[in-house]
């Protein structure tokens, strides 16, 4: 959520602020009620000091003063029970629209509106010139019968996908890989639950605003009848981001680093038309996830670290790729800052999202109630608890790495050369081939 009382103090700056990542909706009225709430804290507080007079007056008051005084501290009482009555109902409409309000934009984030305002900040490893003509990732997957999109469109519907035999045991091998990678630069390994509440969702934003790209579970055992509905979570950074919610950690603590794999499932309601042709936007996919909690001071230092970790791992699997400072219009709900990896197409000529790396600042955690104690310089005396920074990154989606590997270690026989680092997952084998005695039809 957004910080109130930021927005309070100086509602024009914070608007102007927010107004960067183009028209938001309810905001004026947001910034009515916020000016209302400031309004009606005033009218309390001088109601509070006319009391404080009264009381202090009463004491060298006549008998009639007196009276008088009390007659008008039970018409101030009535007052302020009025004025606390509209402070709630104020409050529950300013929090129930900042809910649908998304993450103020750091200042060194470009303006823009689409993805056309991105600036690239560098690109590793450069596309092989191929001396043949380049196949996309369907038509080298199911010449080499690792993949079966029409039986698992028969069985599920559009955006699911069957992997077989090699295809199956690469997207395994990617993810061992990939979390093997992360845990041995200190990550701590959570595998989390797929099924979350809504609050939950509600934490780290996906609630109330993107209902209609997640999957609910409407039902439960019996004697779970009438129980609220579950959601299929659509990343692991969902549940990893609200181990810690409600709780309030030590400075000491911090940072701390998460990675995960897990399934994740997303309706894509937006995305009509896009992607149809393949594996690169599923319903269900696998991700291999980081998840930061960090004191506001360390968040920019995470972010990067976990940047250039997406990059190493791309570059460990000879994949050429380019990061990406995503602009005020192109970033998502809850991210104050965003660098995206694409990562080469040789089959579409061009770079293609496969991590997502974010700060969101404190924005999740005033959500989730995450907080920290920064450390005091008195014991007696311990300092108040402040919203902590979170942030979240791909580190990668499996599904697309798959795909990029097919595509750019292709080679003129129809094979796909293994990367180095990469085979002792695969046992040892140097190169995926139709002759390979897995996965016939």
């Amino acid at each position: 959520m957004i910080d109130l009382k930021a927005l309070e103090q100086d509602p024009t700056a914070f608007a102007a602020a927010l107004r960067r990542r183009g028209d938001i909706a309810n905001l004026d009225e947001l910034v009515r009620l916020a000016r209302a709430r400031k309004e009606v804290i005033g009218k309390l507080q001088a109601l509070q000091e006319e009391r404080n007079k009264l009381n202090e007056g009463m004491k060298k008051a006549t008998p009639a003063e007196r009276e008088a005084a009390r007659d008008r501290m039970r018409g101030l009482g009535d007052d302020v029970k009025a004025l606390e009555a509209e402070q709630r109902t104020v409050e529950a409409q300013r929090d129930a629209l900042a809910l649908h309000v998304p993450n103020v934009p750091l200042p060194e984030v470009p303006e823009g509106t689409d993805e056309h305002g991105n600036v690239e900040v560098r690109r590793v490893l450069e596309p092989r010139k191929l001396e043949f003509s380049a196949k996309d990732h369907v038509d080298l997957g199911v010449a080499l019968e690792l993949v079966d999109i029409e039986r698992a469109a028969k069985i599920s519907g559009a955006r699911f996908a069957f992997l077989k035999g090699q295809g199956a045991r690469l997207e395994r091998a990617l993810a061992s890989f990939m979390l093997d990678f992360h845990l041995a630069a200190g990550d701590v390994e959570l595998a989390p639950p797929l099924l979350v509440t809504a609050a939950t969702l509600t934490g780290t934003g996906q609630l109330p605003k993107f209902a209609e790209d997640l999957f609910t579970v409407n039902f439960g055992p019996p004697q779970e009848a009438g129980a609220a509905p579950l959601y299929l979570i659509p990343t692991s950074e969902v549940p990893i981001t609200n181990y810690y919610a409600d709780e309030i950690l030590d400075e000491e603590r911090l940072p701390l680093r998460f990675c995960a794999f897990s399934q994740c499932f997303r309706a894509e309601a937006g995305s009509a038309g896009r992607d149809t042709r393949g594996l690169i936007r599923q319903h269900q996919f696998e991700k291999v996830e980081m998840v930061r909690f960090a004191t506001p001071e360390q968040a920019s230092d995470e972010l990067e670290r976990m940047v250039q970790r997406a990059s190493d791992l791309l570059t460990a699997l000879e994949l050429p790729h380019r990061v990406v400072l995503l602009c005020t219009g192109d970033m998502g709900f809850a991210a104050e800052k965003t660098y995206d990896l694409e990562v080469w197409l040789p089959s579409q000529g061009s770079y293609r999202e496969i991590s997502s790396c974010s700060t969101t600042g404190s924005f999740q955690a005033r959500r989730a109630q995450i907080r920290y104690r920064p450390k005091g310089n008195d014991p007696k005396k311990p300092e108040k608890p402040r919203p902590l920074a979170t942030l979240n990154g791909s580190g990668l989606a499996v599904g697309r790495t798959w795909v990029a590997l097919l595509e750019n270690h292709q080679q003129a026989d129809g094979s796909v050369r293994i990367p180095e680092r990469l085979r002792p997952y695969l046992g040892g084998v140097d190169a995926l081939r139709k002759d390979a005695g897995l996965g016939s039809s």
